[in-house]
């Protein structure tokens, strides 16, 4: 693991434990004066259709948006952590530089996502569809990881790297790569 990629891994854990320790308010979206963007904190929006909208200046965190349609939506840079989108169609969404940790992600399509440099530790991947997906960069429980690298396939069509290299799967097949001490 080179260390620029460390001090990224170690970056993104601060700013989880930043998040947790801070008050709940926090978690609200900053919006400018005359903004007119949707807040979903804490929300019930199971069954909801987002698809491709442009919500980076919101947020979902704490949301139940089960078994709903947030396909090609963009959450670049927003707060998604404590929500629970199981069954999700999450195909081409941007959750890059996204705090997600503690999500339930379980039977989501994330097909073609972009997740790059997302904090994703705690949440949970179990049967999710993840071909094209990039996660470059996210931290990841090494369970998630190595599980996630168990059905690593396809390449991300916007950001042309392979699902199986930004989860830094190991090239014999299966499994997570370790990090090698001193790197």
């Amino acid at each position: 693991m080179s260390s620029i990629h460390l001090a990224r891994r170690i970056f993104g854990i601060f700013i989880v434990l930043t998040f947790i320790f801070s008050p709940a308010s926090s978690v609200e979206a900053v919006l400018n004066v005359g903004d007119e963007v949707p807040n979903y904190v804490r929300s019930q929006i199971t069954g909801i259709d987002l698809h491709g909208q442009d919500l980076s200046k919101s947020s979902i965190a704490g949301a139940t948006a089960r078994d709903s349609n947030l396909s090609d939506v963009d959450l670049h840079g927003t707060v998604v952590t404590l929500a629970d989108l199981k069954g999700s169609n999450l195909n081409g969404i941007n959750l890059t530089d996204t705090l997600s940790d503690r999500v339930n992600f379980q039977k989501t399509d994330l097909r073609n996502a972009v997740l790059v440099n997302m904090i994703a530790s705690g949440s949970s991947f179990a049967g999710a569809q993840i071909e094209g997906a990039d996660f470059s960069y996210a931290v990841l429980d090494s369970d998630d990881q190595r599980n996630l690298c168990e059905i690593a396939e396809g390449t991300n069509p916007q950001t042309g790297i392979s699902t199986r290299e930004s989860l830094e799967c190991s090239e014999r097949g299966v499994g997570y790569k370790p990090p090698m001490p001193g790197s």
